[in-house]
């Protein structure tokens, strides 16, 4: 996670701009010192007009990217993003929230309501200043975009809108700790980790001088995220806390909320444009990975910093005539495309719609007895049970676009599931929206974890190509907050939501319906795995209605502004394994990211600074012992500058177990400053599992 921009397709290449473009000079103010009520300070970059600051010709509205990722960290991509705005006549402010960077204190959990009045603090701070026109923006992606939601919540007059990419509305049902009830095995323990080396990255001496050390302690110290994370199994008030779903009115500027699908979080997109209540709200949703669409994969890329301007300067600047008039949702309908060439491009077609896809308008397709998809309604009674190596193959949820990120192809994991599949379709089948799958069943257990995927069968060469999925915890089936257990052999209608699609389904290929109760490690196994009988099957899938179509807007070509100086010192590796072994029957999932290195070359006091990073995620489980799942991440962080003689490294280890009735989870943390160990800390838990 060394934010470097990857700019390397060059096929698909997003031009770079230098700054001489600019409608303003653009100059940079470097390690702000923010104040906040109770003394404490968050350190800020800032790209503001010449004219602005230095001459006080005019007033300009504040765009604030708000993150816990380190400003000297995110420099990489900040370059190339942030001189754009204030180029365009804008104030483009990166604020380093609590506890992160050269900012004050610690960083002790995400999404705290502390983050939100640390953020309306830092709005009173901009209105006062004399370049302010009293207007704010937030704009930005996952963390980022989640917070300005929060925050747009809480109603600050000076905020008019944000532009939240890649973020979710819902902190529980639509993030990497829960989903669909189940414990998300992989990415709760993944991201836990990752936080437990992120977060207690030390301030820079440069910039706070000897008082650093101190608050590093400080931060070695803090508890690990992912343990109040474990605890809170259900929809309970630390979740909704957050979670803009629960009140949806609370939000009143305009959204522009932006999604990718092959992104994780999409879905959100289309339920904030369904019930945000600012009229202007709207919805944009291409091919992308979990980035910015000007530099994302799959393409096509949009120039998408043109357009986040127009957008931004639209309400900052409300006295200006704005011709910008979007859609309710935008969305690239995507084209077959073989696996291996959907990592750089999907053909496909934008269609916009000037209001949300129309539910009533669907496909049904019903399970029957033989293992078909069929037209018409009928009943069957079909055992399902799963094994618990399957899902394996699932790929990367949250990915950014690397080799290996993506689902493989499915015949490596059908044989696992029980299956049905539809006769080929005579004519092009369009879908946008979200497929549902109904359900009625039984189970021999009090618990039951159901799985659903859809896939796609290229009938050209067999690829089986995962187009969506989701699951479900029986527990959950009328409450995330209120779980209840089965009755064994009882019946019970159930709703599977799966992921959005928005893909074309060609004349000639099949649909295929995949059910397991087992999904490793996309979710953590019941303490048995449940065989469920299923007595009715009903896949709802969304049709795009084209009675509501209008005209997609143009979107100009992808760029970005020529980002600061930066040496790569060690360069990028990846590798992701599945293996077998015979003699113990365990199956293994290893994936290794190693980020490389990067120097910063030329930036004022970050000069010479360097950052790197190396994660590796180990799962294993036997294909029919439950209680086997074991999960271990492994991170190695680097950071300092040789000319300070100031080198800090951090390691993290974090695992995760469980027997019937508890999880266990250890996190382990050793910090170095110049090879010499200042810390070293292990903490211990045993957590109750609750209807999981």
């Amino acid at each position: 996670m060394a934010f470097n921009v990857r700019n390397t397709n060059k096929k698909y290449e997003t031009a770079v701009l230098d700054h001489d473009v600019l409608r303003y000079k653009v100059i940079n103010i470097q390690n702000l010192m923010i104040p906040m009520p109770d003394g404490s300070r968050l350190q800020a970059n800032m790209w503001i007009p010449e004219d602005v600051y230095l001459k006080s010709l005019f007033t300009v509205g504040c765009v604030i990217e708000y993150l816990p990722y380190r400003t000297d960290v995110t420099i990489l991509r900040d370059s190339t993003r942030h001189p754009w705005f204030a180029g365009g006549g804008l104030a483009s402010l990166r604020i380093d929230m609590r506890g992160s960077c050269a900012s004050d204190g610690v960083l002790k959990d995400e999404y705290l309501k502390q983050e939100q009045d640390d953020a309306l603090a830092a709005f009173d701070w901009v209105v006062s200043q004399p370049w302010s026109n009293g207007n704010i923006a937030m704009f930005g992606k996952s963390w980022a975009g989640f917070n300005g939601l929060e925050i747009a919540a809480r109603q600050h007059p000076a905020l008019k809108t944000i532009i939240s990419l890649m973020s979710s509305d819902d902190r529980y049902a639509d993030d990497i700790h829960y989903r669909g009830g189940c414990l998300f095995a992989s990415e709760m323990a993944w991201w836990g980790s990752t936080m437990g080396v992120l977060a207690p990255r030390p301030q820079d001496p440069r910039l706070v001088g000897e008082e650093w050390r101190t608050n590093w302690i400080q931060r070695l110290n803090s508890e690990p995220m992912v343990k109040t994370w474990l605890e809170h199994q259900t929809r309970d008030s630390y979740w909704k806390q957050g979670s803009i779903n629960e009140d949806y009115t609370q939000v009143q500027i305009p959204v522009l909320a932006v999604g990718g699908w092959r992104d994780c979080y999409t879905s959100a997109v289309f339920r904030m444009v369904a019930n945000l209540p600012n009229e202007s709200t709207c919805g944009i949703i291409g091919p992308w990975v979990h980035e910015f669409p000007e530099i994302a994969e799959p393409g096509p890329k949009i120039g998408f910093q043109q357009l986040a301007l127009k957008w931004l300067r639209k309400y900052l600047n409300p006295e200006e005539e704005s011709s910008l008039d979007l859609p309710k949702l935008t969305a690239y309908i995507q084209h077959p495309t073989s696996i291996v060439d959907s990592y750089t491009f999907r053909e496909g077609d934008w269609v916009s719609l000037n209001s949300e896809p129309n539910k009533s308008t669907n496909l049904p397709l019903f399970l029957t007895q033989e293992g078909t998809l069929s037209r018409d309604p009928c009943t069957l009674k079909k055992h399902v049970s799963g094994v618990l190596s399957h899902g394996l193959f699932r790929g990367t949820f949250c990915p950014l676009g690397f080799f290996g990120d993506f689902p493989a192809d499915q015949r490596y994991e059908d044989s696992k599931t029980t299956t049905w599949d539809s006769s080929a379709f005579d004519d092009d089948l369009c879908l946008l929206g979200e497929p549902i799958m109904r359900l009625c069943l039984s189970s021999n257990k009090k618990f039951a974890n159901v799985t659903v995927k859809v896939e796609d069968i290229y009938p050209h060469n067999g690829e089986i190509v995962l187009i969506s999925w989701g699951q479900l915890n029986m527990t959950h089936r009328n409450s995330d907050e209120l779980p209840e257990w089965l009755e064994p052999g009882r019946k019970y209608d159930v709703e599977v939501r799966l992921d959005v699609v928005g893909i074309k389904i060609a004349k000639g290929h099949k649909l295929r319906v995949a059910i397991s109760t087992c999904d490793w490690p996309q979710n953590w196994p019941t303490p048995e795995i449940p065989t469920i009988e299923i007595e009715k099957g009903e896949l709802v899938l969304p049709l795009l209605n084209r009675n509501n179509q209008v005209s997609s807007p143009v979107f100009e070509n992808p760029t970005i502004m020529k980002g600061i100086p930066n040496e790569l010192v060690k360069p990028y590796g990846r590798s992701k394994t599945v293996s077998y072994d015979y003699s113990s029957d365990k199956w293994s999932l290893v994936d290794t990211h190693d980020s490389g290195c990067v120097k910063i070359v030329d930036y004022g006091e970050l000069t010479g600074t360097y950052h790197g990073s190396w994660n590796q995620n180990n799962l294993t489980i036997k294909s029919d012992d439950p209680l086997s799942g074991f999960i271990e991440n492994k991170w190695r962080y680097e950071m300092g500058r040789k000319a300070d003689n100031w080198d800090i490294k951090l390691e993290t280890r974090t695992t995760l177990h469980s027997d019937r009735d508890n999880f266990y989870l250890t996190q382990s943390l050793k910090a170095f400053e110049n090879d010499d160990k200042v810390f070293d800390k292990v903490w211990d838990y045993t957590i109750k599992r609750l209807f999981i």
